[in-house]
């Protein structure tokens, strides 16, 4: 299984996973939104190691599904899909406009949704595959200021979860992967909110976000183990496993907070078991992952 797509290739999660994964003998092929503008010098050192770069922008149907087929053709087959493509957002929750929302959903929930849509048919067909998704260590908690970002990765999560169960029947193996937070361009590109006359409302609270995200800065700035490297050795990790054995969580992180996620995933995973047990579906399942 050596035919990978990652979409949002030219991201801080990317570039060094698809650069390690071609260092590795598998051919990859990634998704850009636009091979111009700040994304060119990336996309122009990717293909110089290899990597074949389609268009494709996960908020169009269309585009996605030309995407993937383009992906999959100049591959000449698709083993794994990375769904790495993601928008981030911040500020207090009641200034972020319904259509702000919506426009991170439309990547992080529906792109991703559209993505799958494009690429299981072949999945399905050859009865095999394996599928990673990007979440966040604040799509299982939620935390102030993140609000819409942390709602779109828990609705992932979700659909993961569902994913998992359906897929299983047709050979294909789901990862998710919890990253903390990373020093990326990630960023430098976060919706925030605009509406002053609102924010005006919090008075002094309006500061915090602000000066949270400068703390988050400083904290990052001193742990250099927290670098999107850290991704790429995970993939990398989880990818080396044998078909059937890839872990269905991968936390990421090294400011604290992973090793409490893990054991909040640790329970809920057994809640997971008992339902599907319960179901009568347990079978369909590696449920030890």
């Amino acid at each position: 299984m050596k035919d990978v797509l990652i979409t949002g290739i030219a991201g801080g999660f990317g570039k060094p996973t698809a650069l390690a994964l071609l260092a590795r003998g598998y051919d990859v092929a990634g998704s850009v939104r636009n091979r111009r503008g700040r994304n060119a010098g990336t996309i122009a050192e990717l293909e110089a190691a290899g990597a074949k770069i389609v268009e494709m922008d996960v908020t169009d149907a269309a585009s996605t599904e030309r995407g993937v087929a383009d992906a999959i053709s100049q591959l000449g087959g698709l083993d794994i899909l990375f769904n790495n493509a993601g928008i981030g957002s911040y500020g207090i929750q009641e200034l972020m406009s319904p259509e702000d929302m919506a426009r991170v959903f439309d990547v992080n929930v529906m792109g991703v949704q559209r993505v799958m849509r494009a690429a299981l048919p072949h999945l399905r067909a050859q009865g095999r595959g394996t599928v990673l998704y990007t979440s966040s260590l604040i799509g299982r908690i939620a935390t102030p200021f993140y609000g819409t970002y942390s709602a779109s990765k828990w609705a992932l999560e979700a659909i993961v979860e569902c994913y998992r169960t359906e897929l299983s029947g047709f050979g294909i193996e789901s990862c998710i992967i919890e990253p903390g937070a990373m020093p990326t361009a990630f960023f430098d590109g976060l919706i925030v909110p605009n509406d002053a006359a609102r924010e005006a409302e919090y008075g002094e609270f309006a500061a915090v976000p602000s000066l949270s995200n400068a703390g988050l800065a400083r904290l990052l700035e001193a742990t250099p183990e927290q670098r999107p490297e850290r991704i790429t050795e995970a993939v990398v990790a989880i990818l080396d496993k044998p078909f059937g054995q890839k872990p269905f969580r991968t936390v990421v992180d090294h400011v604290g907070v992973g090793p409490e996620i893990e054991r909040y995933n640790d329970v809920l995973h057994d809640v997971t078991r008992t339902v599907l047990t319960n179901f009568g579906i347990a079978e369909m399942l590696d449920l030890n992952a």
